[in-house]
């Protein structure tokens, strides 16, 4: 191989190394970036730390109205809703309406990539 070749090839390789450092690396998790948009203020998905509304961590797979040491409403502590991904999604976009007279003063999120990434990023940290 020539001189210029090898150098090319080495220009190549390095071009390709920094691009690849420049993007974030896959599998790190979902972003939690609509999550602190829209949830934060209230919300956390650590266990066992409450804000003005109670804690979301494990929310995936537990009964609604359930995070001990949080008062929750009667219609939350009433609806024997276990949370899945398809029930976040239709809260999400418009609580009150899902559930009449929860606690929640959120209007809602209307964008439905951004409910998918808040639901993902809850989910990925039970």
């Amino acid at each position: 191989m020539r001189s210029s070749s090898v150098s090319r090839a080495l220009m190549v390789m390095a071009v390709a190394a920094i691009g690849l450092g420049a993007s974030p690396a896959r599998g790190d998790g979902p972003s939690d970036k609509s999550f602190k948009k829209h949830c934060s203020a209230c919300h956390t998905v650590e266990k066992g730390k409450n804000k003005i509304g109670p804690s979301l961590a494990g929310i995936v797979g537990r009964k609604a109205g359930t995070i001990e040491g949080f008062k929750y409403s009667d219609a939350n502590l009433k609806s024997d809703v276990v949370w899945d991904e398809a029930k976040l999604d239709i809260y999400l976009e418009d609580p009150k309406k899902f559930m009449p007279g929860n606690k929640m003063v959120f209007p809602g999120v209307k964008k439905a990539d951004e409910r998918k990434e808040i639901i993902a990023y809850m989910k990925s940290s039970q």
